[in-house]
């Protein structure tokens, strides 16, 4: 760092004083010669890179080896088992939200977590079903059913045309691509697959390309916000469930209050079955949640609740005959083994080629985060990209069996980290035990009610929903982020969770714009006895700096706010260049008429010499320097660098000098091409300063000089 004695002596003094800060000279390498060495990097083949490459696709083949399997084995079997008996009744509850049969579900729970030991490289996340994608899955599944002439409502008329038993002739839907004869349940996890095939590539295209910035733009309060408002929608869609009313199922927009309106006008159709069980799986879910939530420190493993409601339910549900006598709504049948694999419906992605965009951000961005959290607290490193790799396949793949879309989910994952888990063996574990269930167990949930899942689903949203509890003190930490979470959690519930997703971004986005269009400014005084300087309005005790202005701008100058810091710089120096010129012009031309008549009246032995000179020479400005210090300003524009100029110009004309301090080298990189500075090096020196300190004592000593 320069000190204000040096540069006063290379200006003022004619002196060469030593370089003490010189900038490096910056690479000649041309942008063709550039890509040339990467592609060579990144292209060339030889046994060593192949290795890299497979390794760094396939990172399982990396730390498997070293596994220490009497260190970890215990905690992996012990999690990967927890986490299987909780992904059971979750997979089953979320194919509700999905559309989707219950089968489907526990195939993606299934192929998720063997696909994500294979190629992730975070120890601890759980990826799976997820209820936000559900959802969105879910919505997209139900408008294109509603579009190709399916009925959504089957259970208010199950003997339909339409109902999922009976098959759809393909010349009847406005698609092709379809087979020969294709039911609802067909179609729609035709729907689905494409969608997650589609979703999964968008993943893997945006690893190729480094594209993983764009979840930079999705904050944390944007993401809870969007979280809240997916669970309110969630919420809603359940409702009906609880109480066994039949409503229509509402698609588009504003699916919130028209479902809440049609639940209010239905009531007295409740099914009594339905609303007491309902009654029952939610008082002894929600208690075992607050008992888990309160003792967790003493509880080594969290208590299998969902688990243990879905068996007692079914055998309650089974045995007291609930679907018969009182017309409960049941699980059904749930096959066992596998379909044969297929491929995705290419002849259906187009229409649901947008659908899959928000998906494919969401998933990586939840996915992304969740690693970086934990492996920041477990201490190891994770790689981003290779995640956006992971992700995606964990889509692509499954989609060829069946499944939909997956990504890491919070949930599990604080509940493996919780219950020992060291590595992803964890993950092949659970995926046994929902193996287990998918060849010997499903035929077993037949007679589970639909009311049951639904309490299910509606205690798992209780981390998103207890956000609103948290927004008084956001409000109090910071009201844009608050106002950007307010903003998202309604657009998503009340319009729809994809234009929430969106308005939050633009939202988010303008809140930036925003702050950087109307920046704090401030005008600076001296700490005493220091060299440093502070907002004169927000510190007590700041020495003012005499005949000297001191403003500063605390954000990038650009054209979007440029004006803005032309008022406030105005404003501040209490000093507007182009009006004060104009004044002064106004008073040289008025001064000779008024010569002329005070002579012409012998006014001017009365007045005296003290008052001719009041009445002759124009006032001077309390100031004759205004420093702008630019340590704030991240970075300029074209109309940045004009508006410096036409600053500096400005000034110049009523004899007011304008200096620049504390400039990043970027900003000096900008002046300098914008030509601001004089082609000499002592051009430079004279205008811009390595601190405000520098250019204070620079002033005083051509005070000095000049006296």
């Amino acid at each position: 760092m320069m000190d204000g004695k040096a540069e006063l002596e290379r200006v003022d003094l004619g002196l060469q004083a030593p370089i003490l800060i010189q900038r490096q000279a910056p690479s000649q390498k041309s942008l063709l010669e550039t890509a040339k060495a990467k592609l060579k990097k990144n292209c060339s083949l030889s046994p060593a890179t192949l290795k890299d490459a497979l390794l760094g696709f396939f990172p399982v083949i990396g730390w498997l080896p070293k596994y220490r399997f009497r260190d970890y084995i215990v905690g992996d079997i012990m999690s990967g088992l927890v986490i299987g008996v909780i992904l059971v009744p979750q997979a089953i509850a979320y194919s509700l939200l999905a559309g989707l049969k219950p089968i489907y579900s526990l195939y993606t729970s299934f192929f998720a977590n063997i696909i994500y030991f294979l190629m992730g490289t975070s120890r601890h996340v759980s990826v799976g079903i997820f209820s936000l994608l559900c959802l969105m899955v879910g919505q997209v599944v139900d408008r294109e059913l509603q579009l190709a002439g399916f009925d959504l409502n089957e259970d208010i008329s199950p003997g339909s045309r339409n109902s999922s038993n009976e098959t759809f002739l393909a010349s009847d839907l406005p698609l092709e691509g379809i087979g020969p004869e294709c039911g609802k349940e067909c179609y729609a996890i035709s729907i689905a697959t494409a969608l997650t095939f589609l979703a999964g590539v968008y993943q893997v295209l945006m690893g190729l390309f480094q594209l993983g910035f764009v979840s930079t733009y999705l904050s944390q309060p944007l993401l809870d916000g969007f979280a809240t408002g997916a669970s309110l929608t969630i919420l809603t869609s359940q409702v009906k469930y609880l109480f066994g009313i039949k409503i229509p199922r509402h698609q588009g927009y504003g699916m919130f209050l028209t479902t809440w309106v049609n639940m209010i006008r239905n009531i007295g159709q409740a099914n009594v079955c339905d609303v007491i069980t309902s009654a029952i799986c939610l008082t002894v879910l929600v208690s075992a949640k607050e008992l888990a939530d309160r003792y967790k420190k003493r509880l080594k493993i969290p208590l299998p609740t969902e688990l243990l409601i879905i068996i007692a339910a079914t055998l309650v549900s089974h045995f007291g005959n609930l679907h018969e006598r009182y017309g409960s709504s049941i699980s059904g049948d749930i096959p066992t083994g596998f379909i044969p694999p297929k491929a995705p419906d290419f002849g259906l992605m187009h229409r649901v080629a947008l659908d899959a965009v928000p998906i494919a951000i969401i998933g990586f961005a939840f996915t992304i985060s969740l690693s970086e959290m934990f492996a920041k607290n477990y201490g190891y490193t994770i790689r981003a990209n290779q995640e956006m790799f992971a992700v995606g396949f964990c889509n692509i793949i499954p989609s060829f069996f069946h499944s939909f879309t997956t990504s890491a989910a919070l949930a599990k994952s604080l509940v493996k980290t919780s219950t020992g888990c060291h590595t992803q063996v964890s993950s092949v574990v659970s995926a046994a035990v929902v193996l287990l269930v998918l060849l010997v167990l499903a035929p077993l949930f037949y007679s589970l009610q639909k009311s049951v899942l639904a309490c299910i689903i509606i205690v798992s949203l209780k981390g998103a929903l207890w956000k609103f509890r948290d927004v008084p003190k956001q409000y109090r930490m910071n009201r844009t982020d608050a106002l950007v979470w307010c903003v998202t959690m309604a657009s998503s519930a009340l319009i729809s969770t994809e234009i929430g997703l969106l308005v939050g971004v633009l939202f988010s986005m303008l809140c930036v714009v925003g702050r950087t269009q109307h920046p704090r400014v401030a005008l600076l005084g001296q700490v005493e006895d220091t060299v440093f300087y502070e907002d004169s309005r927000r510190y007590e005790n700041l020495l003012p700096v005499p005949k000297i202005k001191i403003f500063r701008f605390e954000a990038p100058l650009y054209y979007a706010n440029k004006d803005f810091f032309l008022k406030s710089l105005y404003k501040m120096a209490d000093l507007d260049p182009a009006l004060e010129a104009a004044k002064r012009k106004r008073r040289e031309k008025e001064e000779p008429a008024l010569e002329g008549r005070l002579v012409e009246k012998g006014a001017m032995g009365e007045l005296g010499q003290a008052d001719t000179t009041c009445h002759l020479v124009p006032r001077q400005s309390e100031f004759h320097t205004i420093i702008i210090d630019c340590s704030s300003v991240l970075f300029l524009d074209t109309a940045g660098v004009s508006t410096l100029k036409n600053v500096r110009k400005d000034y110049r004309v009523v004899n007011i000098s304008v200096l620049l301090a504390g400039c990043n080298p970027s900003v000096m990189d900008s002046l300098k091409r914008g030509g601001y500075f004089d082609n000499t090096e002592a051009g430079v020196k004279e205008s811009q300063f390595y601190s405000v300190h520098g250019a204070v004592q620079f002033v005083r000593a051509r005070e000095q000089v000049n006296k």
